[in-house]
């Protein structure tokens, strides 16, 4: 049960920082940080796959909801959610292979969780950013804003990590 409020804790605070501050952060429309991202990231990496789509939906509709956006971000972090196990098989190293942890740079190391976050937070503004334009023809262009966006994304994901109290 302390495990859960945990989780729910981690889900409230992603959320309200996302549509607060993070919403309000837009580089001249090419840098667009989705923290909320991590609450995908840091769930238990024995969580079975049907638990982690739902939360995963659950994520991205309650974005959605605030942000008005139609569908967009839940089908971005379904897809981040599918890839993630597929993500961590790739990454998994033994000290992070403790299927109870959640992963993080304190118990699987700093190396392994940037490498995680980078690909799972690719996957999902990729998803993301070619969902809401729906057409190639500025390829370039959004994928600038994907790569962009990823790395800024993916610094706050990294820092939230480092000062994040552990249980």
């Amino acid at each position: 049960m302390n495990r859960t409020l945990h989780y729910v804790i981690y889900f409230v605070v992603l959320i309200v920082l996302q549509l607060l501050i993070f919403n309000n952060i837009q580089f001249s429309g090419y840098v667009n940080p989705y923290v909320y991202v991590m609450f995908i990231l840091i769930l238990p990496m024995a969580i079975p796959s049907w638990i982690l789509l739902l939360l995963s939906f659950m994520t991205g509709f309650v974005i959605d909801i605030f942000s008005g956006t139609m569908g967009v971000h839940a089908f971005a972090t379904v897809m981040a959610g599918f890839a993630r196990p597929w993500v961590i098989s790739l990454n998994v190293t033994a000290e992070s292979s403790e299927p109870e942890t959640s992963p993080s740079s304190q118990t699987s190391g700093l190396r392994w969780f940037f490498i995680y976050a980078v690909t799972v937070v690719f996957i999902h503004h990729l998803s993301l950013f070619f969902i809401e334009v729906f057409s190639f023809s500025n390829f370039f262009h959004t994928l600038l804003r994907v790569l962009l966006s990823t790395a800024v994304t993916t610094f706050f994901i990294v820092l939230f990590d480092i000062i994040r109290p552990r249980r």
